[in-house]
């Protein structure tokens, strides 16, 4: 709790730095937004190979990763603002995903705040498992335990919020780079005379006209225009209202919406208990992990049959959104293979023999060390294999 308290200070300081200084800061975001957006991957990728590396500092690598993804989220919704004054004076594309939860956020205050701490939650719930696994193991499973039936109480503010539509992961736009003249303006652009060159032609970045100089965008190359001519072409999703990009739940449903919301929750506590007895095998038994995959897997079974029964043309009446967002749930299933008893009785097993054969041999001695590095953060932590 001290360590809380002291963050909250943290942010409550950087929250009082002069406005100026917050304006100067987000004017150079937005305008050098490709920019940053390089460093925070390279950041990010940095992260990757840190993992177990140090482990008498676990918790101070986690702060480095959470740290970074905070600034990120900062980063959007500065980006976030920024794009959304361009939509106000010119048309701008965006994603299925990125107009539905825009219209959210504009629309309900509550949303945005509700979304944003499931987003901080989300980034910082590893590292706040690392500081209480330093108390105990007790303490460290009360704290996952708090945290996912937190995160699952936002959840479900969203799903009411929405009034009874899906989830979206992740519930905030994604980013998008706000360019200060789209690439397809058809109005010329007069190129200043340091800019101008004289050999210039037509399908090259940028295109002089010799007698009015001024320039008109690239054109595509042949081996694109296929491409090119689909993404001016509008779809049925594109002129739908951003509500109607999901379509609400009710019945079968919506028991099975609640149902993947408090999968966590009961996965968390079943874990915490079974764990934590003494005459229990701890994270091998069998029970937690049966229990948790069935939730989920009868939760995804029974959206199925309402989608069949309810829907007309069943799955083919998805919109894209809708196809994204299963498709993203099928693929966190494969999450369960490195969790609980099947890790600890199957999937170790299978990583030692893998590394144990790359021990040795160029380069893939590099490779085999770097999983035997994170296999200490799939072995001692809850949340390094969380995906909701």
């Amino acid at each position: 709790m001290d360590r809380l308290k002291q963050a909250a200070e943290q942010t409550k300081v950087i929250v009082k730095l002069p406005p100026k200084w917050l304006n100067m800061y987000g004017d150079f975001i937005t305008k050098n937004a490709g920019a940053v957006g390089q460093v925070e991957g390279a950041l990010r990728s940095l992260t990757y190979i840190i993992p177990g590396r140090f482990r008498e500092s676990d918790v101070t690598t986690e702060s480095l990763n959470s740290g970074i993804q905070l600034l990120a989220l900062y980063h959007d919704s500065l980006l976030s603002r920024a794009l959304a004054q361009s939509l106000q004076q010119r048309k701008h594309h965006q994603t299925p995903h990125s107009r539905y939860t825009r219209f959210y956020c504009q629309k309900s205050a509550t949303y945005r705040r509700t979304a944003v701490s499931l987003q901080v939650l989300q980034y910082t719930e590893l590292l706040l498992e690392m500081m209480a696994k330093r108390q105990g193991e007790k303490a460290k499973w009360r704290m996952v335990v708090v945290l996912e039936a937190t995160k699952a109480m936002c959840r479900l503010i969203l799903m009411r919020l929405t009034n009874s539509r899906p989830l979206v992961s992740p519930p905030l736009p994604e980013r998008e780079v706000v360019q200060d003249k789209p690439a397809h303006d058809e109005e010329a652009i007069p190129s200043p005379p340091s800019e101008r060159s004289e050999r210039s032609e037509a399908g090259s970045e940028q295109w002089t006209m010799p007698r009015t100089s001024l320039t008109l965008p690239p054109l595509p190359s042949s081996d694109d225009i296929s491409s090119y001519l689909l993404s001016k072409v509008l779809t049925a999703d594109d002129i739908k209202p951003p509500k109607a990009l999901l379509h609400r739940v009710s019945g079968l449903g919506e028991a099975a919406e609640v149902m993947y919301i408090i999968r966590p929750v009961i996965y968390a506590t079943a874990m915490a208990y079974w764990c934590q007895r003494q005459d229990g095998r701890g994270k091998a038994d069998w029970r937690p992990w049966l229990l948790g995959l069935s939730i989920e897997y009868g939760a995804r079974q029974l959206a199925k049959r309402d989608l069949e029964t309810r829907r007309p043309g069943g799955a083919r009446g998805l919109t894209q959104l809708e196809r994204e967002e299963l498709k993203s749930r099928g693929k966190a299933l494969g999450w369960w293979a490195m969790r609980g008893a099947f890790y600890e009785n199957v999937t170790r097993g299978v990583i030692k023999g893998f590394t144990g054969k790359l021990k040795g041999k160029p380069l893939l001695d590099m490779v085999g060390s770097i999983v035997d590095d994170y296999e200490f953060l799939w072995d001692q932590y809850y949340f390094a294999t969380a995906t909701l």
